[in-house]
């Protein structure tokens, strides 16, 4: 068999195969609310094999959206909205998991295919946060608030509260989102966390809000339920984040109950050199998982399935997530099966058996 074919077994859930579906925003919510494309979309990788089919990231409160188009989970009824797509892709035998996400001072931005920039408040934005401050740069200009201790508090808060409802939704894989440049990645860098208090000065004054968050999340989650955290390892940029401090980041992470470190990298800097290539973050895969002793999922520019298994059988990572290969071909892991000789490990559902 394949180790792609493996099946992947965190605390009391088990996973078909180690091929995931990495987040990836769609900016076709209404209020926070997923829309009919929303099932579609995902579930159409869990029919087509995928072993874990993780929603985009979803604001854990109306402020923390990166657009208007993104969507949440700070109310009930976005719970029940997610709750029939978590449903569909559990009946096509994938887990269903949700990125929750705060986006900091990049949220309040225009929509992609309307340039990307800040929104004003008078173009339907809204007023931002962080942990000092400090504009992204570039199209995203507004500067945000400096959070206070209410405001932290509500950071908090919030996520807990998001984490519970996706449970209630259906949602069996929670990842929390620390990368990219949004609002826990932003604590954690150096380049954009400029605090003099107990949240700033060092890494362990800028590990503590993220910190705080996760054992939140962890706390209202079930035990026999994963917690994922993504993680930027590197911000590409001299005196930012970087690989060193990522792994004791994943260590005090590990510590707190975190299952797996689903290692990506930059996103805070947005003039960043970024080498990117096949596999160009799967070295911080390795090191993360080798030094920090916890088990992780690589991810960008994977495309191959012989690429994908190497990464598994060379111990780089425990698991592979796919974004745009996945939206080239919803039946990626079915032809990857194909491709590595073991079809037998992938089936079509039997409404597509003829084909």
């Amino acid at each position: 068999m394949a180790k792609l074919f493996e099946s992947l077994k965190i605390r009391g859930l088990s996973l078909r195969n180690r091929v995931g579906v990495s987040p990836m925003c769609q900016y076709s919510a209404v209020d926070g609310l997923p829309q009919a494309w929303h099932l579609p979309h995902l579930g159409s990788r869990a029919v087509g094999g995928a072993g874990l089919v993780i929603a985009e990231a979803t604001g854990v409160l109306p402020e923390g959206r990166i657009t208007p188009g993104c969507t949440g989970l700070w109310s009930d009824a976005h719970a029940q909205a997610w709750a029939p797509i978590a449903a569909f892709i559990k009946s096509q035998g994938a887990v269903a998991g949700i990125q929750l996400a705060h986006a900091g001072r990049k949220a309040s931005a225009a929509l992609p295919q309307n340039g990307g920039a800040s929104l004003d408040n008078s173009q339907g934005g809204w007023d931002t946060v962080a942990p000092s401050p400090l504009a992204f740069g570039g199209g995203l200009s507004r500067v945000p608030q400096a959070l206070d201790a209410t405001g932290l508090q509500r950071v908090i808060e919030g996520f807990s509260a998001a984490a519970g409802r996706a449970v209630a939704a259906g949602f069996e894989w929670i990842e929390i989102h620390a990368a990219h440049g949004y609002l826990l990645h932003q604590f954690l860098s150096p380049l954009s966390n400029h605090r003099s208090d107990e949240l700033g000065q060092g890494l362990q004054g800028r590990m503590r809000f993220p910190l705080a968050v996760a054992a939140a999340v962890r706390e209202a989650v079930p035990a026999h339920l994963p917690v994922a955290v993504r993680l930027s390892a590197t911000d590409w940029t001299e005196g930012g984040w970087d690989l060193e401090q990522s792994i004791e980041f994943a260590m005090r992470l590990k510590a707190l109950g975190i299952d797996l470190i689903d290692v990506s990298t930059g996103g805070n800097v947005h003039d960043a050199k970024i080498p990117v290539g096949p596999g160009y973050q799967v070295p911080f895969s390795e090191a993360i998982r080798r030094e920090a002793a916890i088990p992780t999922a690589a991810v960008g520019m994977i495309t191959e399935p012989a690429q994908a298994e190497t990464i598994l059988q060379s111990g780089q990572a425990d698991q592979v997530l796919l974004a745009r290969a996945f939206l080239r071909d919803p039946y990626w892991a079915h032809h990857a099966a194909q491709a590595l000789g073991v079809p037998e490990a992938c089936k079509l559902p039997v409404q597509y058996a003829r084909a």
